[in-house]
């Protein structure tokens, strides 16, 4: 989980607080460095509303999201690669990681497409930095431009 600076000495029970209400937004791939930054190179496949409370009891590792509604229909086709989560008045609060392996986030599918059903069946919090390589954050591949080097 990266959190915006303005949460950043906030404790897990205040970040749960801080989403009833709110939204967690999937997005594809070239995720910002930084929750402080917009977003401006993803795009939305699916959003998910909080309810009032964002959270019920923990069951182990996995928290217990509650949803106004999981599953939410796709917008678009796309695989998630970073979720966003917003207060309730569109302030971010964090970025989640999506997808296989060691990741936050997981979905019953690998992939989304449009109007097709999109649903999380697990979500946890996990301090630190996430395990791709931090020279992939914020990266921009055009045609004509070399991939980041090993």
């Amino acid at each position: 989980m990266n959190l915006a600076s303005e949460f950043a000495s906030c404790s897990l029970d205040e970040i749960k607080e801080l989403l009833s209400g709110g939204t967690l937004t999937v997005y594809s791939v070239a995720r910002p460095l930084t929750a402080d930054l917009p977003v401006d190179r993803s795009g939305v496949l699916a959003t998910f509303t909080f309810a009032t409370p964002a959270f019920g009891p923990a069951e182990g590792e996995y928290e217990s999201p509650n949803f106004e509604a999981n599953p939410v229909v796709g917008a678009t086709v796309g695989t998630p690669g970073f979720l966003r989560a917003r207060k309730a008045d569109g302030a971010t609060v964090a970025d989640f990681s999506a997808g296989p392996g060691d990741r936050e986030v997981k979905f019953t599918e690998v992939s989304v497409s449009h109007g097709a059903p999109v649903r999380i069946v697990k979500l946890r919090f996990k301090q630190g930095d996430w395990p791709e390589r931090p020279d992939y954050y914020g990266t921009h591949p055009r045609a004509g431009y070399p991939l980041p080097a090993a």
